[in-house]
């Protein structure tokens, strides 16, 4: 029976577990260039360091009028390579599956960022917005392949396509927010069309070794579309899909009353069933009994764990090693670390304990 610290193999990589530190946007890291900057690299080398089998790396943006912020990482030039080759260079020296996540976010990019923000068809809540033409969308297309590319010269090991948070490729996947008549939209095929072309183009210039990840919104509008997506994707040669939200809070899956997670990582567990690809189940399993039971139970094959690896670096190595986690505090109305990581208190009490250390 596998445990979270069972190794795992990917095509040709052993990963050592099956712990996953998943995108968590660091922001006010990085300037409007998107370049990454120290300050990324060190928060990349303390997780490293800390014992996951898969570190993926923050939304990175693959057109600069597509970000989520006006300080989001940027991969939309080959500007962008050297810096990012520092964090995939940190993460493979402590022998991590390396990740980078390649992001537009659609028609949920700010003002800060645009002033025309487009997606599959204009959102009548968002003044401004609009339905992209076909040609915009190509372009679109080519930039997701071209930010892909630029990661394999970075030195990733693959890249997970962010599918999920009611983010563009998630925005053209839904009926929901898709209400067009083209060939980008009307049924399934359409609404799937530009993923499509964007994973067959990456597999084409990145090649097989390339690993490539979908983050996928489980409700997209509901979980039997999250389910036929994701049998979808696993036929067109996906090699792990990372299941989340689809940015809606409509048509949310019943859980089950014995079931103690929340209706995000039941979808993980339902969507693993109807594939052979690996899950990586997200969203509030924090402890690693919790963890544990859902790789011990085979209701996923990886668990992604942001806040308690936000608070606690070291979170992996301290579970191996059966030491005291110093754990995410839940902070309310919200995450401190989102706000200033270096609000966070864990991080606080982490820098007070090294400095004790060295004090000593």
């Amino acid at each position: 029976m596998p445990n979270l610290f069972s190794e795992y193999k990917l095509k040709n990589h052993t990963i050592k577990n099956r712990i996953v530190f998943p995108p968590v946007v660091c922001f006010g890291y990085a300037g409007s260039d998107g370049i990454v900057v120290d300050r990324n690299v060190e928060h990349y080398t303390a997780r490293a360091e800390g014992g996951p089998g898969i570190i993926i790396t923050e939304a990175t943006a693959v057109w600069k009028d597509g970000r989520l912020g006006p300080f989001q990482l940027g991969i939309w030039s080959d500007e962008h390579i050297a810096g990012l080759s520092r964090i995939a260079e940190t993460v493979k020296k402590n022998e991590v599956l390396s990740l980078i996540q390649i992001h537009h976010a659609g028609l949920i990019s700010p003002e800060s960022v645009t002033a025309f923000p487009g997606g599959p068809s204009p959102d009548e809540k968002k003044p401004g917005s609009r339905g992209l033409s076909v040609d915009e969308i190509l372009v679109i297309r080519d930039a997701f392949i071209a930010g892909a590319l630029r990661a394999k010269k970075a030195g990733f090991d693959g890249i997970e396509l962010h599918g999920a948070h009611g983010y563009l490729l998630s925005q053209f996947a839904s009926s929901f927010f898709n209400k067009r008549e083209d060939e980008y939209g009307g049924d399934f095929a359409g609404r799937m069309k530009l993923a499509t072309e964007v994973i067959k183009g990456i597999r084409a210039v990145c090649g097989e070794p390339f690993i490539i990840d979908y983050r996928l919104g489980a409700n997209a509008p509901t979980l039997e579309d999250g389910i036929e997506i994701a049998e979808y994707l696993e036929s067109l040669g996906i090699d792990i899909l990372h299941v989340s939200h689809g940015g809606s809070l409509l048509n949310l899956p019943r859980t089950p009353k014995d079931f103690e997670f929340n209706w995000i990582v039941y979808s993980g567990t339902v969507i693993k069933t109807h594939v052979k690809i690996p899950i990586i189940t997200v969203n509030e399993i924090k402890t690693p009994e919790r963890a544990s039971w859902l790789i011990e139970y085979n209701k996923a094959d990886f668990v992604a764990l942001a806040r308690p690896q936000m608070a606690d670096p070291s979170w992996a190595n301290h579970v191996k090693n059966n030491e005291l986690i110093n754990l995410c505090l839940s902070c309310k109305p919200k995450c401190r670390w989102y706000e200033d990581s270096n609000l966070c208190p864990g991080v606080k009490k982490l820098a007070s304990l090294r400095a004790g250390e060295l004090a000593s």
